[in-house]
């Protein structure tokens, strides 16, 4: 069950509550999602996870709903700041008692006004042996600058802390938001017919076969079929595309649309869990589990960086006033306080989680559903492509457009045959041969049905033993018959061990099957391939005219996963990753087998969906471009914060340690990075909205 982690606003302590649920058993694998302030837990393992997280973070609570209020926190900075500015004027103008001690008392008050919650943390987490965080930080260098007669500057700079935390907090809230705003597409009710009357209910108690009403202008509950009504539908929170899609009797229409202005009643397919909208909901929140290797590499490099920054200063306070003639311990010691103050890692802690998941988030609103950070930041190196042919570049809509007879067989008889083979089969060959028949067809005249993997159908067919496949099952069975070379997918029929004929299926290049190839090269990919089943003049033909590099027919599933590892094997080095784009139950395997595995949401198949890490919802192929655009944005950004962080911390620790820089500059390099950092991650999120120009080539 999911629970919301109220009061969390740092992500150094979603680490350490992580660290430290795993070590509880049934917790190993247990995720806190910083971004979106969650964790996963079993019911009975919440109170176990509540004492862990009080004791860690006692300003953590784990609740069922999310929201803190920031009013009361803003009231106490403005206070903090009045008494700063007021004992400030009197500790200038006035040297002597009382009032001196009246400055004093006030600066005092601002200082405790500003820090007690980082005096507080500190203390606690120093009491269990934990020391190097923010809170440590910034306690021991505010209490140093107390100690050498720094009071002003020790209020300022406890004051600016909390300010600059303020505003951190209120910016990552303020993007939590925006992600919360992508993903608020769950229908809040459904309208359920039953005997007659229509009544509202949660989508979670409709059951698949159920009939639901669906209203004008509201959002559909669930998956299913329309069974009666014509209406135009709002796909965009699905697709991310904003044209509207005529919906009829027979089609189906999916979770998360918007109907329009016509009444749609419809008959449920998919329970609710396993809905559009209820995947896109899980795949983006659970995202976040999945960190990109700058995240990983991030976490690791502040569990180094901090303690040795500590040491540095320590070294600095101490080293210096004992071999530098003159060197005097006040000097030395703040420099070392201004050490410490810039050495807080938050500025990446925080700003690179945030920015992956403004990129999934931005993505999915886009249709396109990322699994994780780390399949975000794989599309950055992305080298080959693989593409399936059916289902994937072609529309997968079947037309018989040539019924060819042999050995005195007629053409009503050939494609009766073909099409009582295939009654079972649900593949779009079979339904197209099954609709060119028009007929119905008694199951019963039907027996022995058998699917053969890559190359057809075997049944019998009232009494007579029916084949009906490519050249390859002919081979296999050793049945004579004319080899073909046309523009189609050809399917040859054999009754009895004779050779009674083949039809010829026509199906179409999606729209933008072009469009991505090109779109694809435009990107930098080296190579780009075509992987079917289909026979090799059908290949050559959809190759050549979308300008694909490279093709391999007549595969079958062994085959292609075999083929995608040796397109691995030839990869220039491990940076580069090669994606496999499908849709059939076929393609799961190799989906797997791909460094990123694509499927097509709408059309394609739940195994291909469940095996992929990046699935496009409106089975749109073009969409693959806009992903890998999406990453490298997103990358970027990221790239720009490291920089930004380090470069500017690293600049400020040589002011610092050379006397140059004062405290109120290392809050500026800590706090201010800080607040820089989340403020450009949080770019990702406004993906598409004419802020991406110029990551079209790498």
């Amino acid at each position: 069950m999911r629970y919301t982690l109220e009061g969390l606003s740092c992500a150094g302590c979603a680490a350490r509550i992580e660290q430290e649920l795993r070590k509880v058993k049934g917790l190993e694998q247990v995720t806190v999602n910083f971004t979106n302030q969650s964790l996963d837990l079993p019911p009975e393992l919440l109170p176990v996870a509540r004492e862990i997280v009080t004791r860690i973070e006692p300003g953590v609570n784990i609740v069922d709903t999310t929201g803190q209020g920031q009013g009361p926190r803003f009231y106490i900075i403005l206070v903090a700041g009045l008494l700063l500015v007021i004992g400030f004027i009197i500790n200038m103008q006035f040297s002597r008692p009382p009032y001196l001690w009246a400055g004093y008392m006030l600066l005092l008050t601002s200082y405790f006004l500003a820090g007690w919650r980082v005096l507080a943390t500190a203390v606690r987490n120093l009491i269990r042996g934990r020391v190097f965080d923010e809170n440590f930080l910034m306690t021991i260098a505010t209490i140093g600058a107390i100690a050498i007669h720094q009071l002003p500057e020790a209020a300022a700079v406890m004051l600016l802390y909390a300010v600059g935390e303020y505003f951190q907090e209120r910016a990552v809230n303020q993007s939590r938001r925006s992600i919360a705003a992508l993903l608020d597409i769950r229908p809040a009710y459904a309208n359920l017919r039953l005997e007659g009357e229509t009544k509202k209910v949660r989508p979670e108690e409709v059951e698949v076969g159920q009939v639901i009403v669906v209203k004008p202008g509201e959002k559909v509950p669930l998956d299913g079929e329309v069974v009666e009504g014509v209406s135009f539908v709002d796909t965009s929170v699905l697709t991310g595309e904003a044209v509207p899609r005529k919906v009829e009797k027979g089609e189906k229409i999916q979770a998360g649309m918007i109907n329009g202005q016509g009444l749609l009643t419809v008959k449920v397919t998919r329970p609710f869990g396993e809905s559009s909208v209820a995947r896109i909901l899980d795949m983006v929140e659970n995202a976040a589990t999945r960190k990109a290797p700058t995240e990983q590499f991030i976490t690791t490099f502040s569990r180094y960086y901090t303690p040795a920054v500590v040491l540095g200063a320590a070294a600095l306070a101490v080293i210096p006033p004992m071999v530098l003639p003159g060197a005097d311990f006040p000097t030395w010691v703040y420099r070392a306080l201004v050490l410490l103050v810039i050495s807080c890692p938050c500025a990446l802690v925080i700003s690179i989680p945030l920015g992956y998941f403004g990129g999934i988030g931005a993505a999915s609103r886009q249709g396109i559903l990322v699994k994780g950070a780390n399949f975000l930041d794989a599309l950055t190196g992305l080298h080959t492509v693989a593409f399936d042919k059916t289902g994937t570049l072609t529309r997968g809509v079947f037309r018989v457009t040539q019924v060819v007879p042999s050995n005195g067989f007629q053409e009503d008889e050939l494609l009766a045959v073909a099409a009582a083979a295939e009654v079972y089969s649900d593949h779009p060959i079979a339904q197209s041969i099954r609709a060119a028949y028009g007929q119905n067809i008694d199951p019963q005249r039907v027996g022995a049905y058998r699917e053969i993997p890559g190359q057809g159908i075997s049944a019998m067919v009232d009494g007579k033993r029916v084949l009906a496949g490519n050249d390859r099952l002919m081979y296999r069975e050793g049945i004579a018959h004319d080899v073909c070379s046309v523009a189609g997918t050809v399917i040859y029929v054999a009754i009895d061990g004779v050779f009674a004929g083949y039809l010829v299926i026509a199906d179409e290049l999606k729209p933008d099957a072009g469009e991505t190839i090109a779109g694809l090269k435009n990107l930098g990919i080296k190579k780009i391939v075509l992987l079917t089943g289909d026979d090799e003049a059908v290949a050559r033909r959809v190759a050549g005219e979308l300008g694909i590099d490279a093709y391999f027919a007549e595969l079958l599933p062994e085959g292609k996963v075999a083929k995608v590892e040796e397109l691995q094997a030839a990869l220039p080095d491990r940076r580069c990753k090669l994606a496999f784009v499908g849709d059939g139950i076929n393609d799961a395997p190799v989906i797997t087998r791909a460094d990123i595995g694509v499927a097509m949401g709408g059309l394609g198949s739940d195994a291909a969906i469940e095996a992929a890490n990046v699935v496009l919802v409106d089975d749109a192929p073009a969409k693959l471009v806009r992903a890998v655009e999406i990453s490298r944005y997103t990358s970027r950004i990221m790239k720009q914060n490291v920089a930004l962080a380090l470069g500017i911390k690293a600049f400020f620790l040589g002011l610092g340690a050379f006397g140059v820089a004062t405290i109120w500059e290392a809050v500026f390099a800590d706090v201010g990075v800080t607040l820089l950092a989340v403020f450009n991650a949080t770019r990702t999120l406004r993906y598409g909205n004419g802020v991406a120009a110029g990551v079209k080539r790498v």
